[in-house]
Order: C-alpha cells, then structure tokens, then sequence
C-alpha cells in the first residue's frame, strides 16, 4: 500500500479518509510576525491553542486529512504546525514544497542556477527535493507534494522558473504537485501546457482555485487534459457563491466530472493578512469562510442538487487518495 508523509510520519493512502484538500494551518510572514504582531495581534500560545481547537472541531465532522500547501511565500514554518498536529492525533496534516509568487523568484535564488550570476544546477529543484527526500530543515517532518502558482500576470520569467523546477522536482522525487490558478486569465492552461512540455502527467496535478469559475465548458477542458480541479474556496464569496460552486459542482458531476474535483476551503486557523480583524471581521465579511462549511452546508446542498453519496466520496476520499498513490 502506497504511503504519504504527514506532519506526524508516513500513512497508507488508505487511510487519509475524507480529506480537504487545500487549507492552511497559519499564513505568515515571519517579518511581519517578528516585526508588528508580537504584544498585538500574535500571541504564539492562543494561536497554537486556537488552531488545535479549530482542527479538532473539523475531524470531529468526519474529515482525517488536512492537505497544507503553505510554502515560502506563505510562512511556513513547520515546528509550529507540529505542535499543532501533536495535539490533534484524531487528523493527519500534509505539508508541501515549493514557492508561492506572482512573478519573481525570491531574492535569494535570483543570482544562482544555470546560466546567472552563480552557475549551478537549479537551486530551487535541489531545496524542494530535500524537503521531500530528506525533510525540512531540521524537524525530520517530510514534504509530500509541491506548490507553485500562477496569476494574472501569467509566465513571468519568475513563475516559469519555479514551476519549471517544481515539474523537475515532481518527476525526481514522484510527489505531486498542486497549483495556485486564476480561473478568469486561464493560467490554468498555461501552467498545464509548461508541465506536459516537462513531462510531468496531468493526473498528478490540482488545478487550485478552479471552483472560481463557473464556466464549465473552460473546467471541462482543463478536466479533460488528466488534471483534478480544486474546488477548493468554497466560503470565499467575494470570488464566487456557495450557491453558484455548488450548482457548478453539481452540474460537472451529472457530466461524469465527479472524478476530477477535489473539495476544500482555502480557510486557516490564522492568516495574518488581515491582522487583528481575523478574529472579529472576517465572520462578518466572510461568515462560510471556515473549515466546516462543506459538512454544515455545502453537502447538504450538492445532494440536493442531485450529487450522490458515492460522487461526494470520490471527491472528498477516492480522488486524494489516487493524487497521493
């Protein structure tokens, strides 16, 4: 039985249950925390503390598996997430490699790899490696997928570096890779057209943020290169509806799409984009925006729309399972 590394070790991919498939445990920047939250809106010990109570609430709901992609670029930091893993054994939590931008490379690979001012093989390819072969930094806990991302402003030569080295590191090390998208430019393609030009297999790719469309002829295409969509911000309503995800969720199933979608939030314990106001003004803006709302709302009505049992188990166990196989 295949396994995948979480948080806490290695599990059988039987075993991941229902699992959501893209949330966060704690956006941050590290220099933003050191610098401006501390005796403000960061208090280490309440966050830990509120994180494993959120965590357990939603395993509580029936999900097993949390999948993090919370890279550099992001705040990742992985002693803080172990703590918060130890104290939730009832969930496993699944953390990445890579790097998250919108165009450049971060300063610190700017001058290094092939052809710069430092000329040596990809840097980036042998760190995101590590992370999966060996661990990151020192804490022994172990990638088990990759993450990069392209926006509206498309291949940068920045974005192309990265999710180069990212399809370089998927076909080195065999881990899958999810990517941040933006449905309305349909850089999903783009970053599709740059990974079959790698060599990198469709199917071992998530599409992130696709449930953001609701254009079903462009989600179709981008199914029917092998490729799983993320519906996957399902409580982001300023990007899309929970009526309108559902009904589109709804009607790719009723096309036989059902194997090709992955449900999730896009949610976290703590994002620090929004300071002090997470606690108290993102429920009055954004009230779904929260790791329960699939079980409390949005099943409820995908099986009203006509969804089945067996098609919210292949979205929530069947189709993790086979992106971690």
């Amino acid at each position: 039985m295949p396994v995948v590394n979480t948080v806490r070790g290695p599990v059988d991919v039987a075993d991941l249950g229902q699992t959501l498939m893209h949330e966060h445990v704690f956006v941050l920047s590290p220099e933003h925390v050191g610098n401006y939250g501390t005796g403000a809106w960061w208090d280490e010990e309440y966050r830990v503390a509120d994180a494993v109570a959120k965590l357990k609430a939603v395993a509580a709901k029936g999900v097993r598996t949390v999948v993090d992609p919370t890279v550099w670029g992001l705040g990742r930091y992985i002693p803080r997430v172990r703590r918060v893993a130890d104290q939730v054994p009832e969930l496993n939590i699944v953390v990445a490699s890579g790097i998250y931008t919108f165009d450049e490379v971060p300063h610190q690979y700017e001058y290094r790899g092939p052809g710069l001012m430092m000329d040596v093989p990809e840097p980036m390819v042998e760190d995101f490696s590590r992370d999966i072969v060996e661990g990151i930094a020192d804490t022994g806990v172990k990638a088990a997928f990759l993450k990069c991302a392209i926006e509206r402003k498309g291949l940068t030569p920045g974005v192309e570096r990265i999710c180069r080295a990212v399809a370089r590191t998927h076909l080195r090390t065999g881990v899958p890779i999810t990517v941040h998208t933006n449905p309305s430019t349909g850089s999903g393609l783009l970053v599709l057209d740059l990974f079959l030009k790698e060599g990198v297999d469709p199917a071992k790719v998530v599409l992130g943020h696709s449930g953001d469309s609701n254009d079903l002829d462009h989600l179709m295409r981008l199914a029917d290169t092998g490729a799983t969509l993320g519906m996957d911000r399902f409580g982001l309503d300023a990007y899309n509806t929970t009526a309108s995800r559902v009904a589109t969720v709804a009607a790719l199933c009723e096309r036989g799409y059902a194997d090709r979608m992955v449900l999730s939030h896009d949610s976290a314990c703590f994002m620090d984009y929004f300071g002090d106001a997470w606690d108290e003004g993102i429920p009055l803006v954004a009230p779904n925006w929260r790791f329960d709302h699939i079980h409390d709302d949005v099943l409820p009505a995908l099986r009203e729309a006509g969804v089945s049992d067996a098609q919210v188990d292949q979205m929530l166990i069947d189709n993790p399972r086979r992106y971690f196989s």
